[in-house]
This record gives structure tokens, C-alpha cells and sequence, in this order.
């Protein structure tokens, strides 16, 4: 049950890379993916090294002890998505509850396949809340950073 959980969500995955892409500019969305991918791959090995969490159902168990299917597909499709949605915003309260539209969901599904798949398990101290923190902190990271190439962007263009 837990594999074919597994294969349906890098499905989800797979399936929701190209509506991520459609919308323009497809720049910064590549940019937010590739930065999202890259920073949840980082956190999770930190993570597992110091045995605050691991995946004893995942692809590639003798390779990778990251999560693939999380840190390359979904979270930066997410990620994508929640600044597609945030592009023009500039309210912090409405940047935040926003966030929240998709952290929530993206924890419950987290907690009950911990409970009930055993796809992810914590350890030491590690609870739920440490997840939905490092989430928002880094989707909020994330969103201020291509704020920044955005704004640097369009000043290199205007001093042409």
C-alpha cells in the first residue's frame, strides 16, 4: 500500500510539472523550482545525518536517503505554485495566509502518511510543527528571494 501511495504521488508530481511551467515567466518559476528542490534536498540529508527523521518506505533506499519524490517533485511544484499564486502580493498578511493554503495540507497529508504509511518517521524531538516551521520559513524564503532577482532584473533592464 505504502509503494503504491508512493508511485501516486510521483505522479502527482510528474503530472503537475507542466501546468507549473505554463504560466510566465517561466524564468522564475524554473528558478523557485531549482532552488526549492535543491534547499529541501540539502535540509533533508542534514536531517536524516543527525537521525532526526528518516524514510524507511522511499525509491532508491541504497542510493538516497532523502526523500525524491518530496524534495524534487512535490514541494517545488508547491513551492511554484504558492508563488504563481503570490506574484503581485505584497501584503506579509496575505503572503502568509496564503502560504498557509498549502503548508496545512501538505502537513496533514505528511502526519497521516507518517501514521498510517510509515513513509516518514521522526526522531528525537522532531515533531510535526518542526516540519510546517521549516516549510513556511522556506517557501517564505524562497518567495522574498525571487522577489529580489525580480526587482534586480527589471533595474538591469531599465539602466539599459
Amino acid at each position: 500500500m505504502s509503494k503504491m501511495v508512493l508511485r501516486m504521488f510521483l505522479l502527482l508530481g510528474l503530472s503537475a510539472l507542466p501546468v507549473a511551467f505554463k504560466k510566465k515567466p517561466i524564468k522564475d518559476w524554473l528558478i523557485v523550482y531549482l532552488i526549492t528542490a535543491l534547499s529541501s534536498v540539502l535540509l533533508d540529508i542534514i536531517l536524516v545525518e543527525k537521525k532526526l527523521l528518516s524514510y524507511p518506505i522511499r525509491f532508491f533506499p541504497k542510493t538516497f536517503k532523502f526523500h525524491i519524490v518530496f524534495d524534487l517533485f512535490l514541494c517545488p511544484v508547491v513551492s511554484v505554485f504558492y508563488n504563481q499564486l503570490t506574484y503581485k502580493e505584497t501584503s506579509i498578511i496575505h503572503l502568509v495566509g496564503k502560504l498557509f493554503l498549502f503548508t496545512i495540507p501538505q502537513l496533514l497529508i505528511e502526519v497521516l502518511t507518517s501514521r498510517y504509511l510509515k513513509l516518514v518517521k521522526w526522531h528525537k524531538g522532531w515533531k510535526w510543527y518542526h516540519t510546517f516551521i521549516s516549510m513556511n520559513i522556506k517557501y517564505l524564503s524562497i518567495r522574498l528571494f525571487i522577489k529580489l532577482v525580480r526587482q534586480n532584473s527589471i533595474n538591469e533592464n531599465n539602466k539599459l
